[in-house]
């Protein structure tokens, strides 16, 4: 989710800045935020202290501990994951069956 609104903010302040990289719309420092949601999102968690220089874990948490999928993010995925299992096997019974 929060890999999302990130993707969003990028695209918008690149549209403010004519699209183009490098215009006043984009800092150097949204794309490093954009790549480390990515990571995140991910599940790179260790990579994401490494990739981005931090000295401690501490400091990667302070920054990023709001990107982090919380236990009902994990819920909802497990629940989709488990209803599109569920529905995958009732058309792979339901196409079975009209043979």
């Amino acid at each position: 989710m929060h890999w999302v609104r990130a993707r969003r903010r990028l695209r918008s302040r690149m549209a403010a800045g004519g699209g183009r990289p490098g215009c006043t719309g984009v800092k150097p420092h949204d794309l490093r935020h954009f790549y480390a949601s990515g990571l995140i999102a991910a599940g790179c968690v260790v990579t994401v202290q490494r990739a981005l220089g931090h000295g401690s874990a501490m400091v990667t948490l302070g920054t990023y501990a709001h990107l982090w999928p919380t236990v009902e993010d994990k819920t909802r995925a497990a629940a989709a994951s488990m209803m599109a299992e569920t529905l995958d096997a009732a058309d792979s019974v339901r196409t079975l069956g009209q043979r």
